[in-house]
């Protein structure tokens, strides 16, 4: 029997489309399960706000009468008039080893995307630069981690086969944490810090970091701007965000750095890993599934680091230095012992700098792949 692939209309065939993965990467040890309703959330276009200018569709695949792929296609109006290209994503991309079904797959998106007027097709992608994105190419033998895609080495292949090249690449790399932090490193940020007039957010916990939320976005936003793949956001893609990973912040790991007007001149986040966590709460945060999560709050093996950003007049001035410090002191304090970026453009030199000064190896690299349909 052939691929007979069908587009995703009810929240049964939805929900359905995002347990596939639980099932296909059942037996691996590498995947970092998402959350079943965080998915649910972002895909539903009754509580994702980027819907007010996306539109999606999405498609499972079936063989022999069971689910063999799953994909999605998304047009982002707000990326195609900041950019000014006629490109469609596809996202949220799995597929058993066969080619007749990664091949239907994303012949649904192209058709799909053509019949939209678009003139090339993207991806792995989400509906915003805070969605996970990037194919893995490289360390498929490595920790998957939760903001981050993991896939099984055929998939790159099989898109090669289907006519899809690289468009940009990022990197990923493991940094052991130093064993203490030297006294003259800290004597020089507490100079910094002072002559700056600057000082760090003293959070004991995530509703103090509350007030400082929109000076949060206004750093993103600067920071990002020109970043590939990334658009503008909403109010209201602000504020499903913050509910979403606000809550979960651990003032341990992320560091805000206030001026003296009390407004954020730089940001910091970083998270334990929660992929073991994931892996044992199955995608649900309840009956106990926070109970892992709380475990992994408390006794850390390894830090994931999310993002940063600086206002550009603070740049080149030792502000990342102390924010880098300040994460690595709690995870001294902690008995880390390595923090895993997450995905860094190739080209992206400023932000590689960072990791010369520490001990460090580039093992992940995930790549965007696009073609042309026209």
């Amino acid at each position: 029997m052939g691929v007979i692939i069908r587009e995703v209309t009810t929240l049964s065939e939805l929900k359905k489309f995002v347990g596939f993965p639980f099932r296909l990467y059942k037996n691996n040890n590498y995947w970092a399960p998402p959350f079943i309703s965080d998915e649910l959330k972002t895909l539903k276009k009754e509580t994702n706000p980027a819907f007010e200018y996306c539109k999606s569709k999405y498609w499972l695949a079936y063989k022999d009468g069971k689910i063999a792929g799953r994909i999605a296609g998304i047009l982002n109006d707000a990326l195609i008039e900041k950019w000014g290209v006629k490109k469609a994503r596809f996202g949220w991309i799995d597929f058993i080893d066969d080619e007749e079904v990664s091949s239907a797959l994303l012949a649904a998106v192209e058709k799909w995307a053509a019949e939209n007027g678009m003139e090339a097709v993207e991806g792995p992608m989400g509906f915003t630069d805070l969605d996970e994105e990037g194919m893995l190419v490289e360390g498929f033998d490595e920790q998957g981690t939760y903001p981050m895609i993991y896939n099984y080495p055929y998939y790159p292949e099989h898109l090669k086969k289907l006519g899809y090249e690289k468009e940009v690449d990022w990197l990923e790399f493991e940094i052991k944490v130093p064993a203490e932090i030297p006294e003259k490193i800290s004597r020089i940020n507490d100079l910094i810090l002072k002559r700056s007039k600057l000082r760090l957010l003293d959070a004991k916990s995530s509703k103090d970091y509350k007030p400082y939320i929109p000076g949060f976005w206004e750093i993103i936003e600067e920071a990002y701007e020109n970043v590939f793949g990334t658009v503008p956001l909403t109010q209201k893609q602000k504020d499903f965000y913050t509910a979403q990973y606000f809550g979960f912040i651990i003032p341990d790991y992320t560091k805000f750095i206030l001026d003296e007007n009390d407004k954020v001149i730089a940001v910091g986040v970083a998270f334990p890993s929660f992929t073991a966590a994931l892996r044992k709460a199955k995608g649900r945060m309840f009956p106990f599934g926070a109970l892992h999560m709380l475990h992994a709050i408390r006794k850390p093996e390894k830090l994931d680091f999310y993002l940063i950003g600086i206002k550009k007049e603070y740049r080149g001035h030792g502000v990342i230095s102390i924010l880098m410090n300040e994460v690595n002191k709690s995870a001294i304090e902690h008995n880390v012992k390595f923090c895993e970026t997450s995905g860094e453009l190739e080209d992206n030199k400023a932000v590689q700098d960072m990791w010369k000064h520490y001990e460090h190896r580039q093992h992940k690299r995930r790549r965007c792949f696009i073609k042309n349909i026209v």
